[in-house]
């Protein structure tokens, strides 16, 4: 398990920086338009985020997928099990200030 989520978070890391976009990741979290959501996917925090800030969550998103079907076929588990996984990495490595999803669904800053 150890060994897949080296892999998961490896390929995260390779897909969410070969998106050329204008705005990046860091940027949109750290202007609150966009947070980690429980599920192992970005979010949109807020409806007046800009359209740049929602391309790059359904860009990221969907490398992501695509990272965690890899990951989830290579090893033999669901894909549920590797979203869940990057899921916990993702918000234990949000730094303070920035925005995570509650368990009720709601975004709290961490």
């Amino acid at each position: 398990m150890r060994k897949t989520l080296r892999i998961l978070l490896t390929a995260a890391a390779i897909t969410a920086g070969s998106a050329a976009l204008a705005l990046d990741v860091q940027e949109a979290k750290s202007a609150g338009w966009v947070g980690e959501q429980r599920d192992g996917y970005l979010g949109l925090v807020t409806s007046s985020a800009p359209p740049e800030a929602r391309q790059l969550v359904t860009e990221i998103n969907q490398a992501r997928r695509a990272s965690y079907r890899e990951i989830a076929a290579r090893n033999g588990i669901e894909l549920r099990a590797v979203e869940l996984l990057a899921a916990e990495k993702a918000l234990q490595k949000t730094p303070p200030g920035q925005f995570i999803q509650a368990e009720d669904g709601s975004w709290a800053r961490k």
